[in-house]
């Protein structure tokens, strides 16, 4: 199977660099709102079977024009948002945003319960994303897109994704609108195509 995932669209939280992690969330700029509207013709004959958001606005309004061109509706599933920032929430120092990537990252180095200050465990935040692979496989379709986040999708990836190591992802960030190909399965894994529009070796 194919799936895409898709960070959401620019937000002025992006902008002021706020760890904004919270349920609704802010809506999309007009920057964010050109990045989703580019996402159709990024993904223009993609044979795109299901679409998935976050329960955060930003990565709805981000889904919405996709799923207006193939017909579909976008699901939304709170397995989807971004890593919580707990006690970090709306936080924008240097100091924070170091803990918060370090805590991420740590987990890829297997310290699953290790949690954000206030907030969730890698256990907890892996078993949740995986759920909605899972269930995106089981609906039977060639190809799914999951709208979601940059740091959660950057730290899974580094875990599930066979030739995508957290050095990698520690270099290749995750722009808002960008795209991550993978083909694979929850059983046998996931192996990365593409990263932002580049070849993954």
């Amino acid at each position: 199977m194919r799936l895409i995932l898709v960070r959401h669209g620019q937000t002025s939280s992006n902008i002021s660099r706020a760890l904004d992690t919270a349920e609704p969330g802010p809506d999309l700029t007009d920057l964010g709102r050109a990045q989703a509207a580019a996402l159709s013709r990024v993904l223009d004959g993609a044979p795109i079977g299901a679409i998935y958001a976050s329960t955060l606005v930003r990565t709805q309004q981000t889904a919405a024009p996709l799923a207006a061109a193939h017909g579909l509706d976008v699901q939304v599933r709170a397995g989807l948002r971004e890593v919580s920032a707990g006690e970090l929430e709306m936080r924008s120092d240097a100091d924070a945003m170091q803990l918060y990537l370090d805590t991420v990252f740590a987990w890829r180095e297997g310290n699953l319960d290790l949690r954000m200050p206030g907030g969730e465990s890698g256990a907890e935040v892996y078993a949740r994303f995986d759920d909605i692979a899972a269930e995106a496989v089981g609906t039977g379709v060639g190809t799914a897109v999951l709208v979601s986040h940059g740091a959660v999708i950057r730290s899974w990836c580094a875990a599930r994704v066979d030739n995508v190591s957290i050095d990698y992802v520690a270099r290749a960030n995750v722009p808002n609108g960008s795209i991550v190909v993978l083909d694979g399965n929850p059983a046998k894994g996931w192996h990365a195509l593409t990263w932002d529009g580049l070849a993954v070796p």
